[in-house]
């Protein structure tokens, strides 16, 4: 039996499944704790597939069947809920402190879990690939564009040339027009949105390196990466551009500005006493 955690797996693994594995992986994401207790039976029941379908499943995962799965599944489950009872989806019955518990420990559950999936020699070429280009597009859709422009911001209080492109039309007509001599840092959670590829599709004939931060290391996206920055936080289908998995997000973004400032730290605290000099007139 795999001694990895099920959800970790699950994520690594995602875009190789089939249609009707993505339904299972889907709903044991999102009903953990439910779906341990379940027979085969209640589970294909539940999820709409066949039970042949959670056979194979489980033996993709690296188990020997059903019962080894569940095992594991409870297990995976149980250390989500280390941090205390309170751990889980808001209740109609919470007051608010239970509900400030709950809320605190799923994102700092984000964060350890992004922790834990960082691979230094990815956070070194990224930072490498940053520092080396001439300009660099920070770029995302929806909740995720929220998040290349807090990374735009904060590398431009130290480096130039970072710039956010907001609009899909205007991302590929940026990138259409970058050289090997730039660099895209895209953020997208799925790794899989129709944009985002023609985004990567363009930088890759343009020859220009990619930076991708994204919850699923085998997505289509991460395929045309050429670096690939994974988050924690698995979010359920209800729960789009959760707080957590933006948590996920930031932390990621501190651990690449600080790896690229501390290759010069004499140049970085020049530039920011600069900025916080400037910024200083803008306060009464």
């Amino acid at each position: 039996m795999p001694e990895e955690n099920v959800f970790t797996r699950i994520t690594r693994e995602y875009y190789q499944l089939t249609a009707s594995e993505k339904k299972l992986a889907n709903f044991v994401v999102a009903h953990g704790q439910r779906s341990q207790s379940m027979s085969i039976s209640e589970l294909a029941a539940a999820c709409g597939v066949a039970e042949a379908t959670i056979s194979r499943f489980c033996r993709r995962m690296g188990y020997r069947g059903y019962s080894d799965f569940r095992l594991a599944t409870a297990a995976s489950t149980a250390s989500r809920l280390d941090s205390g009872p309170l751990m889980g989806e808001i209740q109609p019955d919470d007051t608010v402190p239970d509900l400030c518990r709950k809320l605190a420990g799923a994102e700092i559950d984000a964060i350890r879990e992004t922790q834990a999936l960082i691979r230094p020699e990815h956070i070194q070429t990224a930072a490498g690939i940053l520092l080396a280009a001439e300009k660099v597009l920070c770029m995302g859709q929806g909740g995720s564009m929220l998040m290349a422009e807090e990374a735009s911001h904060l590398f431009t209080t130290v480096f130039s040339g970072f710039f956010p492109m907001q609009d899909s039309h205007m991302q590929v007509i940026a990138a259409s027009n970058l050289t090997e001599r730039d660099a895209i840092l895209f953020f997208s959670y799925s790794g899989a949105t129709k944009d985002m590829m023609d985004v990567m599709k363009i930088a890759k004939q343009r020859r220009t390196k990619t930076v991708l931060v994204t919850r699923y290391p085998g997505s289509p996206g991460a395929e045309l990466a050429d670096c690939v920055l994974q988050c924690g936080s698995t979010e359920g289908p209800l729960q789009l551009g959760s707080v957590a998995a933006r948590v996920a997000q930031l932390y990621l973004i501190d651990v690449l500005f600080s790896e690229m400032c501390r290759r010069d730290l004499e140049y970085c605290k020049h530039q920011r006493e600069l900025v916080a000099d400037v910024l200083s007139e803008k306060h009464i």
